[in-house]
């Protein structure tokens, strides 16, 4: 190798960077994400990101239903949801849902044979309040999922229970007496890391304040542990792991908590954790007296929602399939408000790079 005319550039880094593509096949492609020289960038395995890409495709779509006919309110008994549809509409998302989440099942999962009106069926109930979820999502959370939306295949992908969900974690086994710290075991939620081994249910399910560094000093009114980085940190390796990029997809490095060196990216992130954790407390949370023993945690919470339950190791789920444009009856119809929390200093647009902010 010629470093004659790179000779300000330290022979150990130049060894490292050899070393380090050295280690994987094919070289790497970069995509830059942020202010250049900041290193705000994300490096992607030509070959592994096409298997990725190969296991994230969307079924083909089915046929258009037919126009016209009776509403389907007319037809069959004790339709809640999806009541403004006509028959066949209505029979179109039916089927679509039977495969994207019990192919092998049939509609006997959800449904009592010679009965599709009756209740009887726990499955049946909580399908009901998916149709309510999938649909508000798309209607009113277009600050995460934007248009692309999502629909059951999104989580699901062919399996009754989505592949990745979450429960909260009781720990490892301790002797009588002893109560678990949170951490200091090795957990892949938090990327095989020793940090707190759970940080679903503080963020997603919880409202816990998400952190890392205090907005008064010490030791004046400053209430930010350690203990709160870390599981924040937790956190955030989750998510990294969920959607398959590094802390740069969103972050300028040098300052992670400032808003005004993040890519735009960060402000979809923030509406995201609200997302998911309006999903677990508004939708699968108020589920749990009708689900069995079999679909809850040691603690008897119910099966929720994290990130990798819909992206599955890609930034965008399937990604960005827009499934939603073939099956519209996936969106509410009526218009509620928008959540009222607003991103704090979401940037829109990234900042011009002055000497400031480089």
């Amino acid at each position: 190798m010629n470093i004659g005319k790179h000779a300000s550039i330290p022979l150990v880094a130049v060894v490292a960077s050899v070393l380090l593509l050295g280690c994987e096949r094919p070289p790497p492609e970069v995509v830059q994400g942020g202010y250049r020289g900041l290193a705000m960038e994300q490096n992607y395995n030509p070959r592994l990101l096409a298997e990725s890409m190969k296991a994230n495709l969307p079924p083909e779509a089915l046929a258009p239903a037919a126009p016209g006919g009776p509403n389907v309110s007319a037809v069959y008994q004790n339709v809640q949801v999806l009541k403004e549809l006509s028959v066949a509409d209505f029979t179109r998302i039916m089927v679509a849902a039977t495969l994207w989440v019990a192919p092998k099942e049939g509609c006997n999962y959800c449904h009592v044979p010679g009965n599709f009106a009756s209740d009887d069926i726990y499955t049946k109930v909580v399908s009901r309040r998916m149709f309510e979820m999938v649909r508000q999502t798309n209607a009113n959370w277009k600050s995460h999922v934007a248009e692309t939306g999502i629909t059951c295949y999104t989580c699901h992908r062919g399996n009754p229970v989505p592949k990745y969900v979450w429960v909260t974690d009781p720990g490892p086994n301790h002797p009588s007496g002893v109560k678990p710290s949170g951490q200091n075991a090795v957990a892949s939620t938090a990327a095989y890391s020793s940090l707190p081994y759970d940080p679903f249910t503080p963020f997603l399910d919880q409202a816990n304040e998400i952190r890392v560094i205090g907005t008064t000093a010490l030791p004046s009114g400053n209430k930010t542990s350690i203990k709160q980085a870390e599981w924040t940190y937790a956190l955030m390796m989750q998510m990294s792991d969920a959607l398959g990029v590094n802390c740069t997809f969103c972050h300028n490095t040098r300052a992670f908590s400032n808003w005004q060196q993040s890519t735009p990216k960060r402000t979809t992130a923030w509406y995201a954790i609200r997302h998911v954790r309006d999903m677990n407390q508004n939708y699968i949370w108020p589920l749990n007296d009708v689900l069995p023993a079999s679909r809850k945690g040691p603690y008897g919470d119910p099966f929720k929602i994290s990130c990798m339950t819909c992206h599955q190791g890609a930034y965008k789920p399937l990604y960005a399939a827009k499934m939603l444009k073939d099956y519209p009856v996936l969106i509410a119809p009526a218009k509620v408000e928008q959540p009222a929390a607003v991103a704090p200093e979401a940037p829109v647009e990234a900042l011009a790079p002055t000497a400031q902010n480089l």
